[in-house]
């Protein structure tokens, strides 16, 4: 049997791995600049990670949700504190795209509606709603074309208010910063505008933290930059930096009725010691306010260059849009320079390292992204 080809991979297989580092079978050594599509939170192979895990597998090791889990209880009260959601409640699965599917259907529960409002050049997911709500028509298939979801233009008030005037929006969702998409960055203006439409029409704000959350742009939400309130937050990625999780922080406005949400695997024990190790780290080792300070030296050593078009992005979310393909730019950085990057699209180098990556570290990219453009 072979493997269903339907993505590409790095030509990379990864034996060892701590902080930013990875090393390959070959002995080669890496600088991980993108955290496996962000999953790389508090870094990799954290000692009081792995710590956590194998403490956990000796036990109880896996466990699902046929039981009472006290860590799910746990991880809400440190998650709540943290995030500034203190009085939300907070449901587990297993992935972000799982995470969008539950809180569009817990939307269309609460308001009795059946259609949402998505963003061109979203990204929500790969299950069946995810990429309903997602601008690619390469990955709609017939089956999940026929959910009711209307795209509008990121920046367009006017228009997201025109569909909420018809009555029948039960979600608006958003990313906090569009990743897929191009690192594109809501406006606090609009985020602040479309948060109060959201009100006045009955609809609810479900803010897609999947991958702009957990202490990625400098604040624990990429949303809290503009200083307002979701009514659901989705999660994914780095929650558990890259063991299998998810979740969702729901308003108090909302009535939970059991059966409405369900999951087998969602905040099993291993996950739960994992996502609360991740907490731990990140508030001991100052994570977020590194993301900060890192991501500001880094895109402020970005060189001058007439084939970048523009540097966006908060904290270690970072996009470098060029004017030219960027293919050979990526290969050299990875087979030259040894430097994990990510992409979006045909133009753009995505930056996602884990929150721990130093200036010494960032300075390195820096040097090899020079020496590559020159």
């Amino acid at each position: 049997m072979e493997l269903f080809d339907v993505y590409s991979l790095f030509d990379v297989i990864p034996v060892k791995a701590s902080g930013c580092r990875i090393w390959d079978d070959k002995g080669t050594e890496y600088l991980d600049l993108y955290g496996g599509h962000a999953v790389i939170s508090i870094g990799h192979s954290h000692p009081a990670y792995i710590k956590a895990l194998t403490d956990q597998i000796n036990k109880i090791g896996f466990y699902s949700n046929s039981v009472v889990n006290p860590l799910q209880q746990e991880l809400a009260h440190k998650l709540g504190e943290v995030s500034g959601y203190e009085d939300y409640s907070l449901f587990l699965d297993n992935s972000g795209a799982e995470s969008n599917e539950n809180a569009v259907k817990l939307a269309s529960f609460h308001t009795g509606k059946d259609r949402a409002i998505a963003f061109r050049k979203s990204f929500h997911g790969r299950t069946s709603g995810a990429v309903a709500l997602t601008d690619n028509p390469a990955i709609v298939s017939p089956f999940n074309s026929h959910h009711k979801v209307t795209f509008c233009e990121l920046g367009d008030l006017e228009g997201v208010e025109k569909e909420l005037s018809t009555g029948d929006v039960a979600a608006v969702i958003i990313e906090g910063i569009q990743g897929c998409g191009g690192i594109n960055l809501p406006s606090s203006s609009f985020l602040t505008g479309l948060s109060g439409l959201c009100r006045k029409h009955g609809a609810v704000l479900i803010l897609d933290e999947v991958q702009s959350g957990y202490g990625r742009t400098g604040k624990f939400f990429a949303h809290q930059w503009a200083g307002i309130k979701a009514d659901i937050i989705t999660m994914g990625k780095g929650i558990a930096n890259g063991f299998p999780c998810g979740g969702i922080l729901i308003s108090p406005e909302f009535k939970a009725v059991k059966g409405m949400l369900g999951t087998t695997f969602g905040g099993n024990y291993l996950a739960m010691s994992a996502a609360i190790a991740v907490l731990d780290v990140m508030e001991k080792e100052k994570l977020v306010q590194n993301a900060a300070e890192v991501g500001e030296y880094l895109q402020a050593c970005i060189p001058s260059d007439p084939r970048i078009k523009d540097v966006r992005g908060r904290g270690l979310m970072i996009g470098l849009e060029f004017n030219v393909g960027i293919a050979s730019i990526g290969n050299s950085l990875l087979h030259d320079k040894h430097i994990f990057t990510g992409v979006a699209g045909k133009n753009m180098i995505r930056l996602l390292p884990p929150l721990c990556l130093s200036k010494a570290e960032a300075g390195e990219f820096i040097s090899a992204f020079k020496e590559v453009l020159a």
